[in-house]
């Protein structure tokens, strides 16, 4: 009875959080180490701070609008760089930053944007 009460909440609560993604940071594509798993992709710790350089980010600004970053990872590959700064312009394009409350916000979004996007709470 456990397991299935667990099982349950754990459902009603993935469908409060609904339109967020699965995991709340956008993280890099990397390759697996090692030639068994090589030609493999998988997602990444971070981003590194070349690749936010090329997409014109900095390391705070992006933690604050939700990328991960990771300062030990090095890009060894000029088509992995590429492709990660390619999927934080993608990221960046798509993103509609809200106002902050009580104040001006130099980051935020046009109006017409603003009133097209749907605000998550919580």
């Amino acid at each position: 009875a456990r397991k299935q009460r667990r099982h349950e909440t754990r459902v009603r609560k993935a469908q409060q959080l609904a339109p967020r993604p699965r995991n709340l940071y956008l993280r890099p594509i990397v390759r697996c180490p090692t030639l068994k798993y090589n030609k493999k992709i998988r997602q990444g710790r971070g981003f590194t701070i070349e690749e936010l350089r090329g997409a014109g980010l900095s390391r705070n600004y992006a933690r604050s609008i939700g990328i991960s970053v990771d300062l030990r990872r090095r890009n060894r590959n000029v088509e992995a760089l590429q492709l990660n700064i390619q999927r934080l312009q993608e990221y960046k394009s798509k993103l509609i930053i809200f106002p902050k409350k009580g104040g001006k916000n130099t980051d935020a979004s046009q109006p017409e944007e603003l009133t097209k996007a749907h605000q998550v709470d919580g």
